[in-house]
This record gives structure tokens, C-alpha cells and sequence, in this order.
């Protein structure tokens, strides 16, 4: 994660900067000139990546402190002064808008999440996230995700068999995927979930004995008649057009994992702002 976080703030900030840096704060700010700059909320919400904060300035100019004055994973409300900034003004404000995207963005999804989380929180359905992520970004994003209180679904294509439709199709069913997949020397020791749209697919798939079973763009009425089909044996999971609207009825069905894609690509960032007062 520190590399991968070094590496994004890295293009960023090259990307602001260009050939010339930051021209205007040159041109404005004393050199030398000191600013305590506060990074405050303008809506209520869950803060996610104040690291990322420190490494943005660590690249301007390693002279300029952060300190936070909360966690990652604490809630906000408006006004909540979330960290402080303190240190040469022309560097403050060259890293002002590479640290609040950053932060803005993870904390929009950590906050997006802590709703889906708390919509649900009668029941037994975990909040799972997608392979929806804005690429380059998905560690950041997977770890916004946790810190909203939802949990992750498999990282990338390497880490867990997921046999979609495509691939049934592919293989000639859900019986001939699976087979496949554990004869696959790369594959076979992975857990294994499989997509189901119909109960006639679930009934397959149950009886592959797989690790879990994912439940596609159905009604509540056949997840609730999956649900009892399974009768506990194998994970059930929900998945398609989740939004918070409907979650809660999903939930209900009694599924063990709900994943929704909206999580991360089209969570709303979270309004921050940056304001400074020049010290004596």
C-alpha cells in the first residue's frame, strides 16, 4: 500500500505541477512566509486517507507538517476540523489540491459505505465492494471501503475464482467450469464462487459443493427462495443495481453478502475544504 500510495501521489502531483510548478503561489507568497492551514469538513460524513495527506507533503517539501486531528474511519460532521497543515505557504498551497482529491474522494466512498453498512445492520448480509474500481486505485479504494465498514470482495482476477456467465458459457455449464477450474494447477487451491441467474443454476451449483454462490440480477423473490434452497450450506451472495434504496429489502432476503458496485464507482467525494491564516 506505502508504494502504491508513493507511486499515486508521485503522477499527481506531476500532473499539477507540469514544467513550471505552482506559478501563482510563486508569485504571491513570500518566500518563507509561514501558514497553519486547516483541512475542514462542509458535510457530514467518514474520513478516509489523512496518510495520503502526509505523503502529499512529504513529496512538496518534507519541512511542512501534518497533523491530523482524527483517524481514518471516524465520522465527521460540518465543521469538523479533520488536520492541520503547518509550514511554508508557497508548499502548503502547492499541495492543497492533490491532498484534498485524494482525501475527498476516499472518504466520499468510506461514507457511501458507512450508509450501505448501517442500512443493513439488522441483519446478517456483509457489504462486499467490486472489481468497479478507478484503475490504478482499487488498493486505496478496497481500503476506503473497510473504513466505511465494508468489507472486500476478491482483489483482482488472481486471488479467487469467480465462473460468470461468460465463462459457463465458455466451458459448456456450471459443472464443467468448476471442473476445470480444479484442474487447473494455478486455480485449483483458490476458494471458487460461482454466478447463478435462475434456481435450476443455484441447484447446480450447490451441488458442485463450491465456496460460495453468487446470485445474480434476481428478484427478491428468488433470492428469499434461494436462501431456503441453500439452507445454509454455501454462502449465498446478492449482487446487481444495488442501491440504498433497495439494499435493506435484499438484505432481508436473508443472503450472507450483498456486493455493490457503487461503492466505488459512484460514490460522491466528500466535501472538504482548506482554509489558511499566515502566522507571526
Amino acid at each position: 500500500m506505502e508504494t502504491r500510495i508513493e507511486h499515486l501521489v508521485n503522477l499527481a502531483l506531476e500532473e499539477d505541477l507540469g514544467d513550471l510548478g505552482d506559478v501563482t503561489s510563486r508569485a504571491t507568497i513570500p518566500a518563507g512566509q509561514i501558514i497553519t492551514a486547516k483541512i475542514t469538513a462542509k458535510q457530514p460524513g467518514v474520513i478516509a486517507g489523512l496518510g495520503i495527506v502526509g505523503e502529499v507533503y512529504r513529496q512538496v517539501n518534507p519541512q511542512v507538517t501534518v497533523r491530523p486531528c482524527l483517524e481514518d474511519s471516524d465520522p465527521v460532521k460540518v465543521g469538523t476540523v479533520v488536520c492541520e497543515v503547518v509550514g511554508a505557504g508557497r508548499s502548503v498551497l502547492t499541495g492543497e489540491r492533490v491532498a484534498l482529491n485524494f482525501l475527498q474522494r476516499l472518504s466520499g466512498i468510506a461514507t457511501l459505505t458507512a450508509q450501505f453498512v448501517e442500512v443493513v445492520a439488522d441483519y446478517q448480509a456483509v457489504i462486499l465492494d467490486t472489481r468497479k474500481t478507478t484503475p490504478g486505485f482499487r488498493a486505496l479504494e478496497k481500503y476506503a471501503v473497510r473504513m466505511g465498514g465494508g468489507s472486500n470482495h476478491r482483489i483482482g482476477l488472481y486471488d479467487m475464482v469467480l465462473i460468470k456467465d461468460n465463462h459457463i458459457d465458455a466451458a459448456g455449464g456450471i459443472t464443467a467450469a468448476v471442473e476445470a477450474v480444479r484442474a487447473d494447477f494455478d486455480a485449483r487451491d483458490l476458494p471458487i464462487e460461482v454466478e447463478v441467474k435462475n434456481l435450476d443454476e443455484l441447484d447446480e451449483a450447490l451441488a458442485c459443493k463450491v465456496n460460495r454462490i453468487l446470485l445474480d440480477n434476481m428478484s427478491l423473490d428468488q433470492m428469499r427462495a434461494a436462501v431456503i434452497r441453500g439452507a445454509g450450506r454455501i454462502p449465498l451472495e446478492a449482487s446487481g443495481n444495488m442501491s440504498l434504496d433497495r439494499v435493506r429489502d435484499v438484505a432481508a432476503t436473508g443472503v450472507n453478502f450483498i456486493s455493490v458496485g457503487a461503492l466505488t464507482h459512484s460514490a460522491p467525494v466528500l466535501d472538504l475544504s482548506m482554509r489558511l491564516t499566515v502566522d507571526e
